[in-house]
């Protein structure tokens, strides 16, 4: 028996909105026996249909809501863990094996709370870094700022950039990496943040190409010196979490391919879990494919070593569980490494659960997997309404081919009315591609005008406008 519980990044490190349907991705690591920690009640209908390609029956899991907190049943508040009230719930779940009977308690973000719970409990030998994550290890392990630190001391290459911790060096950074780059343009960093959400790229030309950046924010600076100090004046910020954080700035790297290496540290040492690509689309994070395809066997290798140093010195420091190297292909074929994510990764359940797990695309013939995010040109009114289409379009997954689309999370609205946003798989045959699967349900839900939205925003039908 395992306690799983849905979390996400801590609150108090940074702020997250509504998490309901993305931290429900926890159904696909579920295992017979497992009790289940949410936020909220379960999408029923997801629910069924995730259990239904794993196996698991719903009679199998234990399902608690945590009490809500500040944030309602939009995020899980990491002080419910350890509520009196809610504890006796959790061993009343546990049943007559009591703590003896859980083998492991694993959750998607690393939290202190996490490991008071589990030292409640009496299992706190069960949660892998669990005296670490106590002290607030999980902030440490995601920093990027730390991140540059750790790469550099263990010698993986990294992009030039440095750390900043007040206005001044910003703007003293910037302005040196600006005189120096053959693109005239900077990547700013928040420390905390995912997706390239908390990316901006400050870019001199105005006729740069930037559809593929990984920064979901764009600005132009003016000439000169005062455009670098303005530009920091509004969004120093803005970068640093109200001056909470340091923040990072590097050199952009036109052109180059995203990949990841993923890894597992355990006491006894690290091993690699898979690598694959991520793709950008209107400075979005749109799709990513695994297995990685189309790298020559020097950027592979180049990859694995860096993935694997970085996670062996995530380890010596206290780090425990999955984690994900992030880097990027330059286009001469160096291997950079950007950032770590030292927690259960949005590709974990894409690879473990459902390309290996359901798809098994290491068997013949071969298969690959896409997971494309919702792009913001569709309108989806809901998870029924898209099982529907790919029934209709006879694109639901088929076992027997290994073949089709499988929904990732429940397709919820974050806004009453508002189009759903969530995640889905493509299975398919690598010499076909996926694009085929994605252009016919493209077709079908693609009613937003591409003019009529702005990048910078998670969604959205109303062109604003964003420079900061």
């Amino acid at each position: 028996m395992r306690i799983l519980i849905g979390n996400q990044i801590d609150p108090s490190i940074r702020e997250r909105g509504d998490m309901r349907a993305w931290t429900q991705r926890l159904f696909w690591f579920a295992r017979p026996g497992d009790l289940l920690i949410l936020c909220c009640e379960p999408d029923t209908a997801f629910v069924d249909y995730a259990l239904a390609h794993t196996g698991v029956k719903r009679k199998e899991l234990t399902v608690l809501v945590a009490p809500s907190g500040a944030w309602g049943d939009r995020l899980l508040d990491p002080a419910s863990l350890t509520a009196p009230g809610f504890l006796q719930s959790v061993r009343a779940a546990l049943g007559e094996g009591g703590a003896d009977a859980v083998t492991e308690v694993f959750a998607l973000w690393p939290s202190a709370a996490v490991a008071r719970l589990a030292d409640a409990l009496g299992m706190a030998d069960r949660f892998p870094g669990a005296a670490f994550f106590g002290q607030g290890g999980g902030e440490i392990g995601n920093s990027k700022a730390n991140f540059r630190a750790l790469a550099a001391a263990a010698g993986v290459p990294i992009v030039p950039g440095r750390v900043c911790r007040s206005r001044a060096e910003a703007i003293e950074t910037t302005s040196a990496l600006l005189e120096r780059s053959p693109t005239r343009a900077v990547v700013v960093k928040q420390a905390h943040n995912g997706a390239g959400v908390g990316n901006q790229l400050l870019a001199r030309d105005a006729g740069m190409a930037v559809d593929h950046v990984g920064a979901r924010h764009l600005h132009r600076l003016a000439p000169g010196e005062d455009g670098v100090a303005a530009y920091w004046a509004e969004r120093w910020s803005w970068a640093s979490g109200e001056g909470r954080w340091p923040v990072v700035i590097e050199d952009f790297a036109p052109g180059a391919d995203a990949v990841y290496s993923e890894h597992y540290a355990a006491d006894e040492g690290t091993r690699p879990t898979e690598m694959g690509r991520l793709l950008y689309v209107g400075r979005r994070l749109s799709h990513q494919v695994v297995p990685l395809d189309g790298v020559d066997d020097r950027v592979r290798a180049a990859l694995l070593d860096g993935g694997t140093r970085l996670a062996e010195a995530y380890r010596a420091f206290g780090y425990r569980g999955h984690l994900s190297a992030d880097a990027l292909v330059l286009p001469g074929g160096a291997v950079v490494f950007t950032e770590v994510n030292a927690q259960v990764s949005g590709s974990l359940h894409i690879y473990q659960s459902i390309a290996h797990g359901i798809v098994d695309v290491a068997a013949e013939p071969a298969r690959q997997v896409v997971e494309y995010h919702v792009p913001p040109t569709w309108t989806v009114p809901g998870f029924t309404a898209f099982l529907a289409a790919l029934d209709d379009l006879a694109l639901a997954y088929d076992p027997a081919t290994r073949m089709g689309v499988i929904v990732s999370m429940p397709a919820l609205p974050l806004t009453p009315g508002a189009p759903a946003q969530f995640v889905f798989c493509i299975a398919y045959e690598p010499a076909e591609g996926y694009e085929g699967a994605f252009g016919r349900l493209n077709a079908r839900f693609a009613n937003v005008p591409a003019g009529t939205y702005d990048a910078s925003q998670h969604v959205g039908t109303t062109a604003v406008s964003f420079s900061s």
